[in-house]
């Protein structure tokens, strides 16, 4: 019996950003000798862009279970004000199967998210 491996969040990505028009890139990196990666600073998995759309599209992709994580992850994060106020957009896309099939959730952060966010969390951390 040969099993097929199901795609990753960030394969399911990148094909719904083709699909869309937006040349895209993968910009975290498996750190070499341990079991951890790093995201496009601390934030993107991915980053795509498009002749129609300002800015950089930086996208951290995961699977439904750990939306909330990951918006809190960006939220957290002090580069994220500085992405978005260089004009960039931050939209986080967890996806889940829903009656059969792959699902996208795409979730756009904007600066007004970072009100709600404590200050004392604003560390600006790299860790992934």
């Amino acid at each position: 019996m040969n099993k097929r491996r199901s795609k990753t969040p960030t394969q399911r990505s990148l094909a719904l950003l083709q699909n869309e028009g937006f040349p895209a890139a993968v910009v975290e990196w498996r750190l070499p000798r341990c079991l951890m990666t790093e995201d496009a600073f601390g934030l993107f998995d991915l980053m795509a862009v498009r002749a129609d759309f300002p800015g950089v599209l930086g996208i951290p992709t995961t699977s439904g279970m750990n939306h909330a994580s990951r918006v809190k992850k960006l939220l957290s994060n002090a580069r994220l004000q500085i992405w978005l106020a260089a004009g960039n957009t931050a939209e986080v896309w967890p996806w889940a199967k829903r009656q059969g099939r792959w699902t996208c959730r795409q979730q756009r952060l904007v600066a007004a998210d970072l009100d709600g966010a404590d200050a004392d969390e604003m560390t600006g951390g790299d860790s992934a």
